[in-house]
């Protein structure tokens, strides 16, 4: 930064000189190309949270289900892209799911989602057949898009 004095005021004015990026952005908006995604989670509050959230960054969300039997069965009949996979589910954990659609030949790419920290999962995590985890309080479309790729 440089200092230069303004005429007539005394006071010196500030003068910034900030970088213009000369190479295109290598960030690609997931609008262009809508990845589909099932949420599965048992708070209603949340599968609306998450919705809007990942429609608004371009996200398609073909269904929601709440535990992880009808998990199951919506991956089979609706083939998205994406499972986004709350790990704690009143009748099959989230690691259980993911195990019985790998089983199962699904395609999807499961991420897992809860209110605790993947720290508290310890290994479990990466021994599943997920593409990893993201706490509901990171959630967001570039959160599942940089583990999807």
């Amino acid at each position: 930064m440089r200092l230069t004095g303004v005429p007539g005021f005394g006071f010196p004015a500030a003068r910034v000189w900030l970088p213009v990026p000369t190479a295109p952005s290598r960030s690609r908006k997931i609008g262009t190309v809508p990845t589909s995604v099932l949420i599965v989670d048992d708070h209603p509050s949340f599968r609306l949270s998450a919705r809007r959230m990942l429609e608004a960054d371009g996200y398609e969300v073909v269904g929601e289900v709440e535990d992880g039997s009808a998990a199951l069965t919506a991956a089979h009949e609706l083939a998205p892209d994406v499972v986004l996979l709350d790990v704690q589910l009143p009748d099959l954990d989230g690691f259980e799911v993911a195990e019985r659609l790998e089983e199962a030949g699904a395609t999807a790419a499961i991420v897992l989602t809860s209110t605790r920290e993947a720290a508290d999962f310890g290994a479990r995590i990466g021994s599943s057949p997920v593409r990893g985890f993201v706490s509901k309080g990171e959630l967001s479309g570039a959160a599942i898009a940089a583990l999807v790729g």
